[in-house]
């Protein structure tokens, strides 16, 4: 079992940079693929980004490539969401997830560990 925790979130503004972590309980943390995914008030649950367990491979929303970056650190039991050029639109909730099972990256029924959430609010 893995447990999540983000943080890093806060209002900025938009053009604004920011990083949000996930941190990860347990010796397995390393063997999962890990997402992120965002929601917005009154919207559904958006994928955003995933990386897989080693850290070698990415794949991204098509809405956030060049803007987001994904990146982990098993050392640290951590993972980032590097977030540039933030709008207004970008404001969201956004969790981290641990994948449980193959199949679409961007698929949420995939991932069995949740975290918390971390908002992010982007004023204009």
């Amino acid at each position: 079992q893995v447990q999540l925790v983000e943080s890093g979130g806060g209002l900025v503004q938009a053009g604004d940079s920011l990083r949000l972590s996930c941190a990860g309980s347990g010796r397995t943390f390393s063997s999962y693929g890990m997402g992120w995914f965002r929601q917005a008030p009154g919207k559904e649950r958006e994928f955003v980004a995933h990386i897989g367990s080693s850290g070698a491979s990415t794949y991204y929303a098509d809405s956030m490539k060049g803007r987001f970056t994904i990146s982990r650190d098993n050392a640290k039991n951590t993972v980032y969401l590097q977030m540039t050029s933030l709008k207004p639109e970008d404001t969201a909730v956004y969790y981290c997830a641990a994948r449980i099972r193959s199949g679409l990256l961007y698929v949420s029924s995939l991932y069995g560990y949740w975290g918390q959430g971390t908002q992010v609010t982007v004023s204009s």
